[in-house]
């Protein structure tokens, strides 16, 4: 059963004010962090939707969320997965082992990380709801369909869902946090 990697990273960083997918944090662009996490992740076949990256495939996109969603979902459709892992480059904490266990959790339908219970991604989707995603318009994304996931299937990731939206928000991060010292592209807490 193909389990695609999706990393949508095709915002164009308006309250950013600049490219905030390019912008450095510990010498490497921000979704880098992500894009790392996902390479790491047990998927068969990964999709970068909005820029080419190492080790995965490249989805063109431009738009609204939705439109990178829906070009990421079509890819996943095309390449016959299974199921869907959908993962945000602008989230520079999510862990390998944070994806991994959102796709194990994924029924038939889905599963998503949360923060106090409320679902956001990263997200998995079976197969079957790939056309609900396609059909998504705007910026809902996926919410709709994160917002009907049940308890169960709510992956608690304390700690690891901030995305950056703001300069501010990645100088904190970078206070607060450091590149791992054994030398991969991940960030750990200062003690």
């Amino acid at each position: 059963m193909l389990t695609a990697g999706i990393l949508l990273a095709a915002g164009h960083g308006k309250r950013f004010g600049a490219d905030k997918l390019s912008a450095p944090l510990f010498g490497h662009p921000l979704a880098e962090y992500a894009a790392s996490a996902l390479r790491m992740a047990q998927v068969g076949r990964r999709f970068c939707v909005g820029r080419a990256m190492d080790g995965f495939d490249h989805v063109h996109a431009q738009g609204a969320q939705s439109e990178s969603l829906r070009a990421g979902i079509r890819a996943a459709r095309q390449a016959s997965a299974a199921r869907a892992v959908i993962v945000l480059a602008d989230m520079p904490l999510v862990t390998a082992g944070l994806i991994d266990s959102i796709v194990v959790a994924c029924p038939a339908g889905g599963a998503a990380a949360a923060i106090d219970g409320r679902p956001m991604p990263p997200a998995c989707f079976d197969a079957a709801l790939f056309s609900q995603l396609e059909a998504a318009r705007g910026d809902e994304g996926a919410r709709g369909l994160l917002a009907g996931l049940p308890p169960e299937c709510r992956i608690p990731a304390p700690g690891l869902l901030l995305d950056i939206d703001t300069r501010e928000d990645l100088l904190r991060l970078a206070q607060t946090h450091r590149l791992a010292g054994d030398g991969s592209v991940r960030l750990e807490r200062v003690p």
